[in-house]
């Protein structure tokens, strides 16, 4: 029994221990493993002769290249370096020691090259400023040329800009042509900067300036939108021409006579005689009524009679009085129309025409309403009147209402005979024309005026 538990031991301990305790010495490890290379290189036993002197030679030939490395020491001594000396930073000293480690044969380097603390070698600002005012100094000939270029270029874009003959010949207008000279002048400019910067060699800044002016104009232009839109706006008025000056427009509920259209606004003369100044964006987008366009224009006004009264009558009477009138005009001729049939009355409609080059439309419109008014009355037909009914209560006594049998009636006073028409005065108003003329005849603001009367209106 104890041979039996002893091979039970022995077969557990065989299954529980690696598997090469089991094998011999050399085949413990298997198949044979290849030794991991060493970081460092090995250190030869014995160095040759003069390979110090080698070394020593090639590192003082290295910093004697180095300007910043000239006061640095070198030692060699079976591979081993040693360098000595000041250096200015920390920087300085450590690539002195990577150059000495970098050269064949070198087993370490002593690195005791100490930073050098006197003022002299620290104050590296001046230094460098002198070493800049030395390099302006050296490229001052070619940053003259350049410049020299730069304002070549300029001036040719200026003198291309200033032949007003040939771009007022190509533009349409004023304000168009100075566009297109501000244009011309623009690129010229920049052109001759960017030869300028390339010829000096410093294209990068050019590239960041350029990206950095890109992106400034786009935040501006979100800034100034209602600025450039009512400039593009003054641009296409300024080639649709809608209004001639002294035009009589109505632009939405702005009413007046046109002084000149500037580069930012329109200026009117009211009807009052006061300045009025609508920025062009709101010009080019409202609506534009031109009363001037057409030396034709029609009134109309509206008369009631009784509802117990002929229309019909009445129609005929009033065509016959304008008809009559010397400032309406025949063709097209005066009409009358129903317009509206109340409770106690008939609306019509009378309309005439005139031209206003020889009538004022306000004073011929009121002589007018004068006139058919008269006629009417004078035909019998009554104008309506506000009609109240009263009713009583019959416990109460009546109101004496009538007139009183004692007084005598008065009677009534005779009407002022009325007028033809054709002797009152309906020349065309002049005082707000006169006034638009000169104001335009100042020479201050003539040459700001886009509005040409040699182009067509649209």
């Amino acid at each position: 029994m104890n041979a039996i538990r002893t091979l039970i031991l022995l077969a557990l301990l065989a299954l529980a221990s690696p598997a090469y305790a089991l094998l011999p010495a050399g085949d413990a490890g298997g198949p044979e493993q290849a030794e991991p290379a060493s970081a460092e290189p090995l250190i030869e036993q014995a160095p040759d002769e003069g390979d110090d002197e080698r070394i020593a030679e090639r590192i003082e030939g290295i910093f004697g290249e180095l300007p910043a490395f000239e006061t640095v020491d070198v030692e060699v001594s079976e591979g081993v370096v040693s360098l000595s000396g000041t250096l200015p930073d920390a920087d300085t000293i450590a690539r002195a020691e990577a150059i000495a480690s970098r050269v064949s044969g070198v087993v370490t380097v002593e690195n005791g090259i100490e930073r050098d603390l006197s003022v002299e070698q620290n104050l590296s600002i001046l230094g460098k400023a002198s070493e800049l005012i030395e390099s302006a100094l050296a490229g001052l000939p070619l940053f003259l040329v350049a410049v020299v270029v730069a304002l070549a270029i300029g001036t040719l874009g200026y003198l291309i800009a200033g032949l007003g003959f040939l771009w007022d010949r190509i533009a349409p207008n004023a304000f168009l042509g100075e566009l297109i000279r501000s244009a011309i002048r623009f690129v010229f400019v920049v052109g001759g900067v960017v030869i300028a910067l390339d010829m000096l060699g410093a294209g990068a800044l050019l590239g960041a300036v350029l990206g950095g002016a890109g992106v400034v104009g786009i935040a501006l232009g979100f800034a100034m939108r209602d600025t450039i839109e009512n400039y593009v706006a003054s641009l296409m008025l300024s080639l649709r021409q809608p209004f001639r000056p002294n035009d009589h427009v109505l632009i939405d509920d702005l009413e007046g006579r046109v002084i000149r259209l500037t580069s930012r606004a329109t200026v009117l003369m009211t009807l009052e005689g006061n300045h009025l100044r609508i920025p062009n964006a709101q010009v080019f987008k409202a609506v534009i009524l031109n009363y001037t366009r057409n030396p034709q224009r029609r009134f109309d006004f509206e008369l009631g009679i009784d509802a117990d009264d002929d229309p019909r009558a009445a129609m005929k009477l009033g065509g016959e009085v304008l008809r009559s009138l010397g400032f309406v005009l025949g063709d097209p001729a005066p009409a009358a129309r129903i317009s509206n049939v109340g409770d106690s009355n008939i609306a019509i409609l009378f309309l005439g025409w005139i031209d206003q080059n020889e009538a004022d439309w306000f004073k011929s419109r009121s002589l007018a309403i004068a006139a058919v008014k008269d006629a009417l009355e004078e035909a019998g037909f009554a104008l309506p009147e506000p009609i109240y009914r009263l009713r009583f209560d019959g416990r109460t006594d009546p109101l004496p209402i009538g007139r009183s049998a004692s007084v005598t009636e008065a009677k009534p006073a005779e009407k002022p005979r009325a007028t033809s028409g054709a002797d009152e005065d309906v020349r065309p108003e002049s005082e707000i024309s006169e006034l638009v003329e000169a104001e335009r005849r100042s020479d201050d603001e003539q040459s700001k005026d886009l509005l040409d009367t040699s182009r067509p209106v649209e």
